[in-house]
């Protein structure tokens, strides 16, 4: 069990995905001081210097505070549309690259002929010299018709070879 947390933990995806979070919590740092310090009082220019932090609705001793929340959503907006526009950077670097690449395959498609392999012409096979004796497994002249080794008589030669035998014996 160790050996596959210690496999699953040093695989790429995995580190990749701890250097995101890691950049993602520097990055959520950025875009809190960027919605507290300067979209959110620019906003409260608007809404008459309302400090959207402080907006709170109690209910008796609890209080539910809205203001966080609006001023949450637009860091979530921000983060959101940063992460949209890095993804899409990114993509469009991948087209690029595929695309290049196909480009890349055909023009060395193109190449001229001294730049391509040569493909090798296909020389007939040569006739078979031997055969294998079905009885004894021997290698054979592909001619003969009993087997040197077994003295067999071949099933391809058999008929010619008692047709002979039965005019000799007459």
């Amino acid at each position: 069990m160790w050996k596959e947390f210690k496999q699953f933990a040093t695989r790429g995806n995995v580190i990749d995905l701890a250097i995101g979070v890691i950049i993602g919590g520097a990055f959520q740092k950025i875009v809190n001081s960027l919605v507290n310090d300067i979209v959110m009082p620019f906003v409260s220019i608007f809404t008459g210097k309302i400090d959207f932090n402080n907006l709170t609705i109690n209910f008796g001793n609890t209080s539910i505070k809205y203001g966080s929340f609006i001023t949450n959503v637009i860091n979530f907006l921000i983060i959101a549309f940063a992460v949209f526009l890095m993804v899409r950077y990114i993509n469009k670097l991948n087209k690029t690259i595929e695309e290049k690449a196909k480009d890349i395959n055909k023009k060395l498609e193109k190449q001229p002929k001294f730049f391509k392999k040569k493909k090798k012409k296909e020389e007939p096979k040569p006739e078979p010299t031997t055969k294998i004796c079905p009885y004894c497994l021997s290698e054979i002249n592909i001619k003969a018709s009993r087997c040197p080794h077994c003295t067999s008589i071949l099933e391809e030669n058999k008929e010619e070879i008692i047709g002979e035998q039965l005019e000799i014996k007459q």
